[in-house]
């Protein structure tokens, strides 16, 4: 039997041809010499979709912060299959791996020192390392306005569906005025999130407990959300301390 043997490989572009080109090309004045133009970033689709539900000022958010990045490190770590959880687990194993159980987050500090910042860029950074991320971002203010009793609404459909995403980021704990009915809602969303160890990332201009050394803080989150979030919240969540002056306001 005889073996067919492919030729070595012919140049696009014969000799005679790449001359003729580059001798117009360099009387129009342009040369090929140079060095080769730099490759760019491949795109990540899961990031473009997601840069467009992140609001305008941190679309750009990058997570610095070392225990910031060890809680994405953490929750990367912990992500599973894609049907791992599913009837059969080994179909549609080979997708992106999806955000699963793992520890959640408490951003506290004054205002404007890069708690909102560090939070998107912490879900920027999941994405980025290849997982799949079902996210919900949304300020306590805005999650009571949405899940208020109104006609035309069903608020516990509302509060199960945001209650159940894989990747919460509620901004501004405390900042709103509390009430009976916010304390009710903040308990059931932490408690649920806390028993399933589902993330969350928690943001709060506010000191967690008043301790003996700390005097002068007139309220904190242990006044504004009660003992029973704080206790879920404190056994669910990696608390890290923010510092510094307002990055909001223009430095002179």
């Amino acid at each position: 039997m005889t073996r067919a043997h492919l030729a070595d490989p012919q140049p696009v572009v014969s000799d005679r041809l790449r001359a003729r080109l580059e001798a117009r090309l360099a009387a129009r004045g342009i040369t090929t010499e140079g060095p080769a133009p730099a490759d760019a970033p491949e795109p990540i689709p899961a990031l473009e979709t997601a840069q467009k539900r992140i609001p305008f000022d941190y679309r750009d958010a990058v997570a610095d912060h070392p225990d910031v990045l060890t809680w994405v490190r953490t929750i990367v770590d912990a992500a599973v299959a894609p049907n791992s959880g599913g009837l059969y687990p080994n179909w549609g194993g080979s997708g992106r791996r999806q955000i699963a159980h793992g520890p959640s987050l408490l951003l506290w500090g004054p205002t404007g020192t890069g708690k909102t910042h560090q939070a998107y860029g912490a879900i920027r950074a999941l994405i980025r390392a290849g997982c799949g991320v079902r996210w919900h971002a949304t300020t306590l203010a805005d999650l009571y306005a949405e899940t208020r009793p109104r006609p035309g609404t069903d608020p516990e459909f509302l509060l199960r569906r945001i209650a159940r995403v894989p990747l919460l980021f509620l901004d501004d704990l405390g900042a709103a005025r509390a009430t009976e009915w916010t304390e009710e809602l903040n308990f059931r969303l932490v408690n649920w999130r806390a028993e399933n160890r589902l993330p969350t990332i928690i943001t709060s201009n506010l000191l967690p407990v008043r301790t003996a050394d700390v005097k002068t803080q007139p309220v904190v989150l242990r006044d504004k959300v009660g003992d029973r979030v704080l206790s879920r919240l404190s056994g669910m969540c990696t608390s890290v301390e923010f510092s510094g002056p307002d990055r909001r306001y223009p430095r002179r």
